[in-house]
């Protein structure tokens, strides 16, 4: 398990080490990599595309300042990092209104990005397990539980790509797939956190 998180890191890894280095390269690959995301995060809430620009700037220069300091580590995905950083700042940009001092605000965004970090660390977390525990079902649970719930096919037509004499047989089916894939999921929960 450890072997595949290591893995998932890899490229972030390269990357943080690109930055510290100055290299271009990894710069132009961020903002290929990682704008659309803070774009949608901005437009989402409020923001337009220049808003977006703005944000990510400071974002990229809080990563760069960050990786300069020897004490930095890695803890979460960067992409996971980069938007916590970007949603902190872009609602800080949102609430500015002169009525705090700025240090203070500097110290609560710190906590609130640690929040939120933990937060999205999680949800990481829970998708590794989760795509682990797919992975591991097997067929036919594994492409039900895929058209369903991730191409959202509809009963019927997972009846028809099956073979199921009627969409109640495949339902029937979706739901003892589902319980093995929560079975797996807290299986491999629990091997997590042994290691």
């Amino acid at each position: 398990m450890n072997k595949g998180k290591e893995e998932f890191f890899a490229d972030d890894q390269q990357l943080i080490h690109g930055l510290k280095q100055g290299s271009s390269e990894t710069l132009d690959h961020l903002y290929r990599t990682y704008f659309p995301m803070v774009v949608k995060l901005i437009r989402d809430n409020s923001g337009t595309e220049e808003d977006a620009k703005d944000i990510f700037q400071d974002t990229v220069l809080v990563l760069y300042d960050r990786v300069r300091q020897p004490d930095f580590e890695l803890t979460s995905k960067l992409k996971t990092y980069l938007y916590a950083v970007s949603r902190r700042l872009w609602l800080k940009q949102l609430n500015r209104n002169g009525r705090f001092n700025d240090d203070i605000a500097d110290y609560e965004d710190a906590l609130a990005i640690e929040e939120d970090l933990g937060i999205h660390e999680e949800t990481d977390r829970q998708y590794y397990q989760m795509e682990e525990a797919l992975m591991q079902l097997g067929e036919p649970c594994k492409s039900i539980i895929t058209d369903f719930y991730i191409q959202n096919r509809s009963m019927q037509d997972i009846c028809d790509k099956f073979g199921y004499t009627n969409a109640d047989n495949a339902k029937n089916q979706k739901y003892k797939c589902l319980q093995r894939l929560k079975k797996l999921f807290f299986q491999i929960s629990d091997d997590l956190a042994e290691g």
